[in-house]
């Protein structure tokens, strides 16, 4: 198996970083939109390293990228992260990617759920569905890159990478529609909205009627950004967790509110509101056992207006992630006793307020399923670039798509390019993680490699056509084995 971290390691001895540097040299710094290069997943400009004694630093494997198809995805990339939308407000996004699914062959329904979710359907005689899904929204943060191409929309940022999701989604049917002797079956392109609120997920299922209305496929897949090195792809091993599960919650506290001056004369929810955030901290640590993964965090605490103003009331936010329900359960048992606990000792004229706002699984993708599409991607991208990814509790809505036993596989896409893993090395200042006003996708090198990744992984579900011997025959069954990513 090959680590993200041997893989850094590996990463300065590679000829493959060394024509990287040069191109930088000529092209700009990482994140430079150039798509030119030999076309391949990995190609364009920084490389992401390949495994020891690869010529070149370059395990790339499989027929080149179309480099029309590659400059159409990285102009839609661009387009994206140029005027990125927050969640439940993405209009823009889903006219673009509706646009292009248009183009490229697919029957698309607006509105399914009440937001802004699309399908796309792309038909190709009897066969297996397999579940295409891309994220459409973008976060609250200022964009801090520098890129000629940053965000133009003030305090909003796709800085969790769901544009490199959507481009490479696109780009992905985009070669199945161009190549449909290769390939039987329907390829179903969810748009899902408001991810960051994990809401968008449960509202196209239930509200939307997804299944109901489009068929229920055999398999879904999604993969997502990561600070892993550009050009590679992470699956958890067989069985493991990849992301954990996680609640989130709204907590209003409630004073009596008065003059600064007379403290005495009023019951002060901000000091409440503190003495509950730091009460909190201690959930996690007495509420769970050593071995068990679990974080709380609170974060956003809203008070008041004016600083010689005791309000009546605050607010807090905070989420709850863990690998299990149960100890889920408990950490939010746990939360409402604390907060309960402060507002009594505080002399709070009424009971405070929990409102559990979004809730999702960990997410456990199909272990046959992921077996599967991991041969895949060692045959598609170079069995160097295909790393084990350790658990993390981030959060993800994608494991609802495994409602009704629907098997799913889920892996992580590279985004870090060779100049920044050096850097960091180096004693630098760590990568920008996702939600980072910093994050900065390599993407000459991660959208190739998504396009790739995303593309052999549907051909899996998929049955080969009649010139389909170049594509990667299944040997699971349609769905994995039936595993559900829940």
């Amino acid at each position: 198996m090959v680590t993200a971290a041997r893989t850094a390691r590996d990463s300065d001895d590679a000829d493959g970083a060394d024509r990287a540097d040069r191109t930088k040299g000529e092209h700009g710094s990482d994140g430079e939109h150039s798509a030119d290069g030999d076309g391949r997943a990995g190609a364009g400009g920084e490389r992401a390293p390949g495994p020891p004694g690869a010529p070149g630093g370059d395990a790339v494997a499989g027929a080149p990228l179309p480099r029309p198809l590659l400059r159409a995805a990285l102009a839609l990339y661009l387009d994206l992260h140029a005027h990125p939308e927050l969640s439940g407000h993405e209009h823009r996004t889903a006219g673009l990617l509706a646009a292009w699914l248009t183009e490229h062959g697919c029957t698309v329904t607006r509105a399914v759920g009440g937001g802004h979710g699309l399908v796309g359907v792309l038909r190709n005689g009897p066969g297996p569905t397999v579940l295409l899904r891309t994220e459409l929204d973008a976060l609250p943060v200022t964009e801090a890159t520098g890129l000629p191409y940053a965000s133009t929309t003030p305090g909003v940022m796709h800085a969790c990478g769901h544009d490199l999701h959507i481009a490479a989604a696109a780009g992905a049917v985009a070669l199945l529609a161009a190549d449909r002797d290769s390939w039987r079956g329907t390829v179903l392109v969810v748009g899902q909205p408001a991810e960051e609120t994990l809401s968008g997920a449960r509202s196209m299922l239930e509200d939307g009627r997804l299944y109901e209305r489009f068929g229920t496929p055999d398999a879904a897949l999604a993969q997502h950004a990561a600070p892993l090195p550009a050009g590679t792809v992470a699956h958890a091993p067989g069985g493991a967790p990849l992301m954990a599960g996680s609640i989130a919650a709204d907590v209003t506290l409630y004073g009596r509110g008065g003059h600064a001056a007379t403290p005495h004369l009023t019951v002060d929810p901000v000091l409440m509101a503190a003495a509950t955030v730091l009460g909190l901290q201690s959930v996690v640590a007495r509420e769970t056992a050593p071995a068990e993964q679990a974080v709380l965090t609170v974060g956003s605490v809203r008070a008041g207006e004016r600083g010689n103003i005791t309000p009546d009331t605050a607010e807090l936010s905070l989420t709850a992630r863990a690998f299990t329900d149960s100890v889920l359960d408990r950490l939010l048992a746990a939360a409402a006793r604390v907060v309960r606990a402060q507002a009594a000792a505080s002399g709070a004229p009424r009971e405070p307020e929990l409102t559990v706002t979004a809730r999702s699984p960990a997410l456990l993708p199909g272990p046959a399923l992921t077996a599967a599409v991991r041969r895949a991607h060692e045959a598609s991208l170079g069995a160097g670039r295909v790393l084990d990814a350790a658990p993390a509790t981030a959060t993800e809505d994608f494991p609802h798509f495994g409602a009704g036993g629907v098997a799913t596989a889920y892996w992580l896409l590279g985004t870090t390019g060779v100049r920044q893993w050096r850097a960091a090395r180096a004693g630098g200042g760590p990568v920008p993680p996702n939600h980072a006003p910093g994050f900065a996708p390599d993407v000459r090198t991660a959208l190739p490699a998504g396009v790739t990744a995303m593309a052999a992984a549907a051909r899996q579900v998929l049955d080969p056509g009649p010139g389909g011997g170049g594509s990667v025959r299944r040997d699971t069954g349609p769905g994995g084995g039936g595993e559900a990513g829940s």
